[in-house]
């Protein structure tokens, strides 16, 4: 229920709670074509109209804020600490990082929270692959098919349908969404008993076996100057990363959302076509895709097999983000290029 109560800001009602909205009409995307401004009070009642189907994909997930203070036009910045002053009722988790620090970050487990951080300028949520009552071990494989400067949509489709069938043979079920970009996401449950550095070796593991499966079409290499193709990112689930989650609208101009899919829309859906003008109206009409995601959740031994297998077939790691420590295994982290010409 919204109520004006100043020209400054309004109040929206969320899981029983008043939240105060400033600035409503602040435009977040500007127009495009024959679509008015969407302002942060539209971005409000968009994430309301989906809120069940929101926060089903982000409960008791660490949570980090990406915050637009003035729309998409405007520079951003993540924010991993909640601020001090905050509503009593918010809720939140303490994370550690690899370098030993920590924060602790916000846990929407409702409506009310997804309100509370769009006040603050927060367009997609970028949650933790783990819940708050065990943070050191995921209970979701994220698999990020990002497709390389050239490639066409088409080309990611026909990744997103081998990874299917991948996980279909080690005895795991994906469920994949659009990323609101160029590429795809496909998201497993699994049961939370590997570490970030286990997952992160299945997730190689999967990436290099569709390398193999599509040569030339998909790629597990790290380094931009190797990528052919679609690149399977397994580096996004190393620990600290994360990935947008289901139902976030995107910063593009079109405020295209990351949309869940039926594996059978996969090979003609349009991201164009998921927006934040368009996605309550599908959720309304068909429900979640993947709303049940939780009751498939699996075991990585068969990827893990893989990785195995690799491993003594001579295969090391592969690189890391930079911010992390060199790891055991691990090859020079270093260009090629800049490798070759050493």
């Amino acid at each position: 229920m919204l109520s004006a109560m100043a020209k400054e800001y309004t109040t929206l009602e969320a899981a029983g709670r008043e939240v105060r909205l400033s600035s409503p009409g602040r435009v977040y995307f500007p127009a495009e074509g024959s679509r008015p401004p969407i302002t942060k009070l539209d971005l409000a009642e968009y994430y309301l109209s989906v809120a069940d189907a929101t926060v089903n994909h982000l409960r008791e997930r660490p949570t980090v804020l990406k915050r637009w203070k003035d729309g998409i036009t405007g520079e951003f910045f993540f924010q991993k600490r909640v601020p001090e002053k905050r509503p009593e009722w918010l809720q939140t988790a303490t994370v550690s990082f690899p370098s030993g620090r920590s924060a602790t970050e916000l846990v929407p487990n409702d409506a009310a929270h997804l309100l509370w951080a769009v006040n603050l300028g927060n367009i997609d949520w970028n949650p933790w692959p783990v819940r708050r009552a065990d943070l050191d071990h995921p209970d979701e494989l994220r698999i990020d098919l990002d497709p390389t400067p050239g490639v066409t949509w088409a080309q990611v489709r026909e990744v997103a349908l081998a990874v299917e069938k991948l996980l279909g043979e080690v005895g795991l079920v994906g469920f994949p969404k659009t990323s609101g970009s160029r590429g795809i996401h496909v998201n497993v449950r699994i049961e939370p008993e590997w570490d970030f550095t286990s997952v992160r070796r299945a997730a190689l593991a999967l990436a290099r076996e569709i390398e193999r499966r599509l040569p030339g079409r998909a790629t597990s290499k790290w380094w931009k100057e190797e990528r052919v193709g679609v690149f399977l990112d397994y580096n996004q689930n190393a620990r600290d990363r994360t990935v947008a989650s289901a139902y976030s609208v995107r910063p593009v101009p079109d405020a295209r959302v990351s949309c869940p899919l039926r594996w059978e829309e996969v090979a003609d859906v349009e991201p164009q076509d998921l927006r934040l003008d368009t996605v309550p109206d599908r959720v309304a009409r068909d429900g979640d895709p993947s709303a049940d995601i939780d009751a498939h959740a699996g075991r990585l031994d068969g990827l893990l097999d893989l990785a195995r297998s690799d491993e003594e077939g001579g295969l090391g790691d592969a690189p890391w983000p930079p911010h992390f420590r060199k790891q055991s295994g691990e090859a020079p982290r270093v260009q090629p290029s800049k490798a070759r010409k050493g």
